[in-house]
């Protein structure tokens, strides 16, 4: 990775802003993501840690907001199957680390669910200025609630946006990991709303020749751009 950025949670202190962290040039899809390093619940971490897993970076308002609560617990509960798929979880806010250790203590007292995976706090919003989730108007001093999924060569993938006061679906990040990993590995693209076990799409032929081919040779054309494959067995759960 070209940049590398190094972060500290240090509460009333001024601390620069890394220098061409412009959000808008580093964050595009299909680029490698820029390391940093923060202090989180688990200590300081690097991006650059999680080298040869995916990971989900999650931003989100504040501790002790209970829409972002619902989320924590819905991370939490989905950790083995992010696991099962060489996923690893990080969030991030700009609240304190003590914050962050009170409000995972809470978690765990009021809800019987353990969260942990690493926290960091962000408190100076260098992170969150390097991945642009900060807010504006009244939001502008917070982190939004957003999600990054960088795969196992840490290049961005996938980026989604959500509002604060809409919590985000933990299942659809797990199903957007499941269609990405696909893709890289087998090549293979999925259509609007696609599970686990349906059937996936060739990606549309780019020559003339291939357009034919396609046509003549594959028994789930639909038309010369739109072809259908099988793929994996249907889960009675999915």
């Amino acid at each position: 990775m070209s940049k590398s950025y190094v972060f500290e949670d240090v509460s009333g202190s001024a601390a620069s802003s890394p220098a061409g962290a412009d959000a808008s040039s580093l964050l595009q899809l299909g680029q490698a993501v820029p390391d940093f390093t923060a202090q989180s619940t688990a200590g300081q971490i690097s991006l650059s840690d999680y080298l040869g897993r995916w990971v989900v970076l999650f931003g989100y308002p504040a501790d002790f907001d209970p829409v972002c609560t619902t989320e924590a617990i819905g991370f939490a509960e989905s950790q083995k199957r992010f696991a099962s798929m060489n996923t690893k979880l990080l969030g991030l806010s700009v609240d304190g680390i003590y914050s962050h250790i009170a409000w995972m203590r809470n978690i765990e007292e009021k809800f019987a669910i353990k969260i942990d995976f690493p926290i960091i706090a962000d408190t100076q919003m260098q992170v969150s200025k390097l991945f642009g989730m900060l807010g504006t108007g009244d939001f502008a001093a917070r982190s939004v609630r957003a999600t990054f999924v960088i795969d196992s060569e840490q290049i961005l993938r996938a980026m989604v946006f959500y509002p604060p006061s809409i919590g985000r679906s933990v299942a659809e990040i797990v199903r957007l990991i499941l269609a990405l990993q696909l893709e890289r590995e087998k090549g293979y693209v999925t259509p609007e709303g696609w599970r686990p076990g349906d059937k996936v799409i060739l990606p549309a032929p780019d020559t003339q020749r291939d357009a034919e081919e396609r046509m003549l040779n594959h028994p789930g054309n639909v038309d010369w751009y739109f072809t259908l494959q099988n793929f994996g067995k249907k889960k009675a759960d999915q």
